[in-house]
């Protein structure tokens, strides 16, 4: 066996999911509504009208989901916790029951000899909070900062993994921007005080976790993208710094550098506002990773029709997902080695990286076959080492997802999963891909590179 591509071995191989998509039952046992429930129980806003009141039925079926974790053989497991299953009505009053239920997962996981990574916001706001305002409020970092305290408090004395919110700029691009998830708001006058305020939030949970616990890690997970010009014009360049600075650097410098992108400014004009220095010395609290989601890359060109970006993507020839994403794994690495150069030797994790494709239909007994998704964690594997070897320091690699389950607005329309489920009979079934990672984790990395 080749050691070519063998990783390290305390690195962390896991699979991820997140609660409004997996757990089902979401007013059972005292929680409250999140807005992702109430957006997909309003018509014409999710595909087939679909919602994830059953979902995977996670909240009822944990126990064979673990079970699901340790037949891959993965060494960690990154779930979310649903806000309103803690407070039901967003601050204030804490749901017994609701912390009862990660309590349970969190010790089922620890005595199968899996790390809990805990992502405290997975996109499920309490739609009390919703009614508040939501993130459109500078009180939402408050807000936010309870909650995580509740949860440090609960959990902490066993979760040492923790991220604060999940890709905050979806957040802001499809529920603010373009209102294809919840909120469902189209507004650009939105953005800045939106990812503000996120990011605020994340400032004082970081806070808040150094003086409740402080003997673990935290940190902040963001789906990053590169850029590449389709052209070496002028106009093509200038657009695809413009589209860097609007999905990647808008999070990532105010965390490392304290400021956000210039770009930012000369888009939004007099609509961005001038942001109290304090400000930024919260959002800039030090953080011991940083969570990397990637799905696909962008070819950018100019557009003065796409304000305020002024930018839009080429499609490009070759393989792409049931969602139109182009398979591109060389991304991955160049995502990671300039995250590495740009910012800090910060510690690095995937902790998302995964394909929807159009799996065949199951018959009990077999293997559905996924051949494509195979291909695709190996390349995106491969594309991990490749980065570790150009220095930059990657930790862990997650695989989404452990389950199909809930896509968002696509409903059960797109499979991510490494197990086939059966929405009917909620019957889990492992794909040739879930084979395939278990593979890779028994050999380290190393089978990525004899094939």
């Amino acid at each position: 066996m080749s050691d070519r591509n063998s990783f390290p071995a305390d690195f962390l191989w896991g699979a991820a999911t997140s609660a409004h998509q997996i757990e089902g039952s979401p007013l059972a046992d005292g929680a409250g509504p999140s807005n992702w429930h109430r957006f997909s129980h309003t018509p014409g806003r999710t595909r087939n009208g679909d919602t994830g009141d059953v979902a995977c039925d996670h909240y009822r079926r944990w126990r064979e989901d673990v079970s699901l974790l340790c037949a891959l053989g993965v060494n960690a497991y990154r779930f979310s916790i649903a806000w309103s299953r803690i407070l039901p009505e967003g601050t204030g009053s804490v749901n017994a029951a609701g912390v009862a239920f990660y309590d349970r997962l969190v010790d089922a996981l620890l005595e199968a000899q899996i790390q809990p990574v805990v992502t405290l916001f997975h996109w499920d706001l309490p739609a009390a909070l919703e009614d508040r305002g939501a993130w459109l409020e500078r009180d939402s970092a408050e807000w936010f900062a309870e909650y995580a305290r509740v949860m440090f408090r609960a959990l902490g004395d066993r979760v040492g993994m923790w991220a604060t919110l999940n890709e905050p700029w979806v957040v802001m691009n499809a529920g603010y921007a373009h209102g294809v998830h919840a909120p469902g708001h189209r507004g650009w006058d939105e953005v800045p005080h939106v990812s503000h305020n996120l990011l605020r939030a994340h400032g004082l949970a970081v806070r808040a976790y150094r003086a409740e616990r402080g003997g673990g890690r935290i940190g902040i997970v963001v789906n990053l993208e590169p850029k590449y010009a389709v052209s070496e014009r002028a106009e093509d360049v200038a657009a695809t710094a413009r589209a860097d600075a609007y999905m990647n650097r808008h999070y990532l410098d105010p965390l490392f550098k304290g400021t956000y992108p210039e770009e930012l400014v000369a888009m939004f004009g007099t609509t961005w506002p001038e942001f109290p220095e304090e400000d930024f010395r919260l959002i800039g609290e030090p953080i011991d990773f940083l969570g990397i989601n990637y799905y696909k890359r962008s070819v950018t060109c100019d557009d003065p029709d796409a304000p305020p970006v002024r930018a839009r993507d080429v499609p490009q020839p070759g393989l792409h997902t049931e969602l139109r994403w182009e398979v591109y794994p060389a991304g991955l690495t160049d995502i990671l080695v300039w995250v590495h150069d740009r910012y800090a030797t910060i510690p690095l994790y995937v902790t998302e990286n995964g394909a929807a494709f159009a799996d065949p239909a199951t018959v009990h007994g077999d293997i559905p076959q996924d051949p494509r998704r195979v291909a695709y964690l190996r390349d995106h594997i491969r594309a991990v080492a490749r980065a570790r070897e150009l220095g930059s320091d990657v930790r862990g690699y997650f695989a989404w997802s452990l389950l199909d389950n809930f896509e968002w607005a696509e409903g059960y329309s797109k499979r991510f999963g490494l197990y086939h489920v059966n929405f009917e009979t909620q019957q889990r079934t492992p794909k040739a891909s879930a084979q395939f990672y278990a593979n890779v984790i028994r050999s380290r990395g190393a089978v990525v590179s004899d094939e």
